[in-house]
């Protein structure tokens, strides 16, 4: 997936979720923070971030936040958008797990439950959901970046259409350069490390979906 109109500009401060201030060209802007998780070990004072400009005049921000250089890392991705994007442009090629399916329907509703991908290939049902992941601790990935409620519901939900028959699949992606793999982040969030492990002793695969990762594009390689 490719941005418009990049600029770059030095971190200030993140008052709260949704905004933060950064000095663009001398000047400080209010801009939008495209995840509001956390990212507490990105989003430090005089870091170098990524911006996209709007096209959009009646913005209350003109600049998203998409990306930050992490010291003895380099350039992550933060844009919490962009994971279900490169996976639909993804499945849609041929290099994914499923060569070129038949049919791809994300925000697929089954039940009381909605995942990002329902795809068909041949005779095979498959259920993709997929977690971002912009948590690096020693040349590891980890996930989630803070307590997920969600993400355990979702992993519980695959665990459970799993033993019903689908092909299932939880797919992190590494929003990150050189990262292959990414491990719960059980100190943070001890419930989610446990719904992972019953949901793979249940038949759901893990994808690890390595990226490469540039100021103004993130593709899946």
């Amino acid at each position: 997936m490719k941005y418009g109109r990049i600029e770059h500009g030095i971190f200030i401060s993140r008052p709260n979720r949704f905004i933060a201030y950064v000095d663009i060209n001398g000047k400080t802007e209010t801009v939008h923070v495209k995840n509001t998780g956390r990212c507490k070990e990105l989003l430090l004072p005089g870091v170098k971030v990524i911006l996209e400009r709007s096209d959009n005049p009646a913005r209350k921000t003109a600049y998203d936040l998409i990306a930050v250089y992490k010291k003895k890392l380099g350039l992550v991705n933060i844009d919490s958008q962009a994971p279900n994007k490169v996976v639909y442009e993804w499945l849609s090629g041929d290099r994914s797990i499923l060569g070129h399916p038949d049919y791809i329907k994300p925000e697929y509703t089954i039940g009381n439950s909605r995942i990002d991908f329902y795809c068909e290939k041949d005779d095979r049902k498959i259920l993709i959901e997929v977690k971002g992941c912009t948590l690096e601790i020693n040349g590891m990935g980890y996930f989630p970046d803070a307590p997920t409620v969600r993400g355990v519901k979702h992993l519980n939900e695959l665990a459970m259409l799993s033993k019903e028959g689908y092909e299932c699949y939880i797919a992190f992606v590494i929003q990150m350069n050189g990262i292959k793999e990414v491990k719960p982040n059980i100190d943070t969030h001890r419930e989610f490390g446990e719904a992972l492990d019953k949901a793979v002793k249940a038949g759901v695969k893990v994808l690890y979906l390595q990226c490469d990762v540039k100021e103004d594009e993130l593709n899946i390689i």
